[in-house]
């Protein structure tokens, strides 16, 4: 498309001075006051809050967050970024946040939002979900830090932390499974502490209960009982960590609200609230639930889909360069809301980026901005360099001046790349290089986009069939990489390797 190529980075540097510029007039002073509500509010990042009263109870103390992730695929995807920024937000606000992966609840499947039930994965493919993103969970958060104290966020830990410590230190991050205090509960067990407290009519009533039951599959014993295994995630969770809220999508309503009256009924039970036991709703022991809206594109389409394929925060699935693509081609309609939803940018600052942008639109500076700071974010400074390195070579009209390394580096493990030693390359024209590189399938499929201007060498029109680019003069990136290009969109690499 003409427009990926308008939105790339005309040079390497370009971003990081306007970053830095944008930096250099915030003040290091903190970012929160004590309504974090207000703050994911006016970020459009709450859809729904379960009580009022959740303002007053975080504002008298620190409590512990949860957001659960089941390990359904062997990673996250950009549309698990909202949930992530909602932690985030919580844990820069100096709440004890508590990721949790379902390694007991992946082997069942939610329903919620589902059309029809999930297929069972094998318990290998799950444990080794399981594994791979309480990882990336490690990975986001601490890659999340840097990111936030380049932005005079402050970020330093406390060692000793407590969920009422009101410390302006951090408290650290505990991932958690819901594996751990399943494997030793039996289902009578379950069903004695837990499903006694549960009402079935209510059970029903809830909206992704009800709307499998009015189809034709209908909804199976197995699923039905999801919701009550996360309403005890949330007790274990209020019980063991003083975890007092808990944040999900708009579609885990149902599963939100069966935990907090989970809660109610046990405090009452077991005379453990500061209210005596009566379940009081607005006591400061009371258990909240924030949902996050579900992000849609500004036509309707599901968020984080590319060609109809995820977006996902493995760099090994999804490269930094894919990723940082894939929010630098964000319509006008979405980029103020995205800015807002997945970076810490200040309000205001978002609003005169915003301003800029609609002042000159053709330079994509709000694109710009919202790539980098997600990039950065997700893969680091490292990644984010690999994404821009990548960007100005497929689409950068000068020839760059990259190190070997720099290209080596930024097109690791690309599908696109093809290395090549240069003996064999040696002398051969473009044509040839073509059907090498499998740009073309034939030397005449190459001849033929030639002659009708289709076919690129370093974002060049190739006019000449007999032409052979050479180390020489100059003519690969770096000394190391040529880049073809047929037609607008698809790219092929050779990286020459030297004689040996």
């Amino acid at each position: 498309m003409k427009i990926l190529a308008r939105l790339c980075l005309r040079r390497a540097g370009f971003q990081a001075k306007y970053n830095n510029h944008l930096w250099n007039n915030v003040q290091k002073t903190a970012l929160y006051s004590t309504k974090i509500v207000d703050t994911l509010k006016g970020r459009g990042l709450v859809n729904s809050v379960t009580h009022d009263s959740i303002y007053s109870a975080l504002e008298k103390s620190k409590v512990g967050v949860y957001c659960g992730v089941d390990p359904t695929a062997p990673s996250l995807h950009v549309g698990n970024l909202i949930p992530l920024m909602g932690l985030l937000h919580f844990h820069l606000a100096g709440h004890r946040i508590l990721p949790l992966v379902g390694s007991a609840t992946g082997a069942i499947g939610d329903p919620s939002g589902k059309s029809t039930e999930r297929g069972l994965l094998a318990s290998d493919v799950l444990n080794n979900n399981v594994k791979s993103i309480s990882a990336q969970l490690e990975n986001f958060f601490e890659r999340a830090r840097e990111y936030a104290e380049k932005r005079s966020y402050n970020v330093s830990i406390e060692q000793n932390a407590s969920p009422s410590n009101s410390s302006e230190r951090l408290s650290p991050i505990k991932i958690v499974r819901n594996g751990d205090w399943y494997g030793g509960m039996g289902v009578l067990e379950f069903l004695r502490d837990v499903g006694k407290h549960a009402r079935v009519g209510v059970m029903l009533a809830r909206e992704s209960v009800k709307a499998r039951m009015s189809s034709e599959q209908g909804i199976s014993f197995t699923e039905f009982s999801y919701q009550l295994l996360q309403a005890y995630d949330f007790w274990y969770l209020y019980k063991n960590h003083g975890c007092k809220v808990q944040l999900g999508g708009s579609d885990q309503w149902g599963n939100i609200t069966a935990g907090t009256e989970l809660i109610r009924r046990l405090r009452a039970a077991n005379d453990i609230s500061n209210d005596g036991g009566s379940g009081d709703v607005n006591s400061e022991n009371d258990a909240f639930g924030i949902t996050f809206p579900l992000l849609t594109t500004s036509t309707g389409e599901k968020f984080g889909k590319s060609a109809g394929n995820a977006i996902w925060l493995d760099s090994n699935l999804t490269s930094p360069f894919d990723f940082y693509q894939f929010f630098v081609q964000t319509p006008d309609a979405d980029v103020e809301r995205y800015l807002l939803l997945f970076t810490l940018l200040p309000v205001d600052k978002i609003a005169q980026t915003i301003e800029a942008h609609k002042q000159k639109p053709e330079d994509f500076t709000a694109q710009k901005l919202l790539a980098s700071e997600v990039t950065e974010m997700i893969h680091g400074e490292n990644g984010f360099r690999k994404a821009i390195v990548a960007t100005d070579v497929l689409f950068g009209k000068s020839k760059s001046s990259y190190t070997k390394s720099e290209l080596a580096n930024a097109f690791a493990n690309d599908p696109r790349l093809k290395t090549i030693n240069n003996a064999v390359i040696s002398g051969k024209t473009v044509t040839d290089l073509a059907v090498i590189s499998e740009s073309c399938k034939s030397k005449g499929e190459a001849n033929r986009l030639i002659k009708n201007g289709g076919l690129y060498w370093n974002n060049q029109r190739v006019t000449d069939p007999k032409w052979i680019p050479s180390l020489e003069n100059g003519d690969y990136i770096g000394g190391s990489i040529g880049v073809l290009r047929t037609g607008k969109t698809n790219y092929r690499l050779l990286q020459i390797q030297e004689n040996t």
